[in-house]
Formats: C-alpha cells, structure tokens, sequence
C-alpha cells in the first residue's frame, strides 16, 4: 500500500519530468535549426503525443520496487542534417533533457521550501491535501534528479551516450555509437541487478541534501 501511495503521489512530477525533458530536446533541436520536433506537434506540454507505454511501465516498476523512479517518453525525434554543426549541436540537444530535470528539481525544492515557510501548520500534516503536496514536492527532488543522472549514464541511446559521442573524436564515436544497438538490453540488465542502483542512489542522496541546504531546509 505504501508503495502504491508513492506511486500515485510521485505520478504528476515524473510525468512533468518525462514531458519538459523531451520537450527540451526539441526546443533546443529548433533553436539549432531542426523543426522536425515543432512540425510533428512535440512542442507540447500535453501529455498524449509524449506518452511511451514501455517507459510509463519502467517508472510503475522503479516507483513500486527500486529506491528511485525512472521512465521516459517517446523520444523527439531530431535530424542532424539540419545542424550546422552536427557533432556540438546534438550535444547541446542532449543535455537539454537532463539539464531540465535538474532544474525542474530544484524549482520542487523551492517550492517545499516556500510551503514549508508559508503554509499553516495544520494543513501541512494535519490535513490530506498538505500531506499530499508536502510528498509530492520531495518526490519531485528526487525523481527529476533520478531522470537527469539515469539519462546522463554513459551509454548509448541515453543522453549521456550522445553527449560522450560529442566529446570523443569521430572515430571513437562511431565505433562507440554502435553500442547502442544494444543498450536497451543493457541499461535493463543494470537496473535488474541493482548495480544502477548502487551507483546513482548516493548521487541522488547528495543532491537531495544539497538542495535542502540551499534552500536553508
């Protein structure tokens, strides 16, 4: 039952995670040329067009059985021929979607902390509503870092697999490129073994806590 509670309360941040990180790589795929995201109507907040019912089963998964949740949209799509310099502007198209969800989460930490300044007493514990809005804006720290950092891994097709084919010269980033035939499978492997886990959960941790100390909480 607690899990599912979590579930239902972690749905409106993840969601909002999910659709603002793909809306950010087609808006920064527009500022460097591509209108591919705009023509197909991915430009939206709209939830519908976003939707990938494999990546809303991985965040069920992650929110009922792991220590941070994760899932993702349908990715925008992007073609590179309209970049003027392919190579650094997928790179900046990349690292829209985690950078993002890192301010996403410290946009939720500030609104815990205005809550918590402002709102009644009662209300925050003693009232459903509060409680529900309390959890919410502490799941949305943690699960838009979750976002950002799964989606920073190193491996291809996540963001941070572009990004690493960014920086690499081109022949490593062509040979490195085809991992991502298999980096589903992969990424997969890493979470069901918990190995992911151990990795990015101290992260998580850190960033939790440095926001609160930012924000004096």
């Amino acid at each position: 039952s607690e899990s599912i509670s979590r579930l239902a309360v972690a749905f409106v941040p993840v969601l909002l995670g999910i659709i603002l990180h793909e809306v950010a790589h087609g808006w920064v795929a527009l500022r460097r040329g591509d209108p591919t995201a705009w023509m197909l109507g991915r430009l939206t907040l709209n939830p519908v067009p976003h939707i990938d019912p494999m990546g809303m089963g991985m965040f069920a998964f992650t929110a009922l059985f792991t220590p941070f949740v994760f899932g993702w949209a349908k990715p925008v799509p992007v073609n590179v021929r309209y970049f003027r310099n392919p190579r650094s502007d997928m790179l900046l198209v990349s690292a829209a979607g985690p950078l993002t969800n890192i301010t996403l989460a410290l946009l939720f930490g500030l609104a815990l902390k205005l809550m918590l300044t402002f709102a009644p007493h009662d209300f925050l514990l003693g009232s459903p509503v509060g409680k529900y809005f309390l959890e919410m804006f502490q799941i949305g720290i943690i699960a838009n870092f979750s976002l950002a950092f799964v989606n920073l891994v190193p491996l291809p097709p996540l963001d941070g697999g572009h990004i690493l084919e960014g920086l690499l010269p081109r022949r490593l980033a062509n040979a490195y490129a085809g991992i991502g035939r298999y980096g589903f499978l992969i990424l997969v492997v890493l979470l069901a073994s918990g190995m992911l886990s151990s990795v990015l959960t101290p992260l998580i941790r850190w960033s939790w806590n440095t926001t609160l100390w930012l924000y004096g909480i």
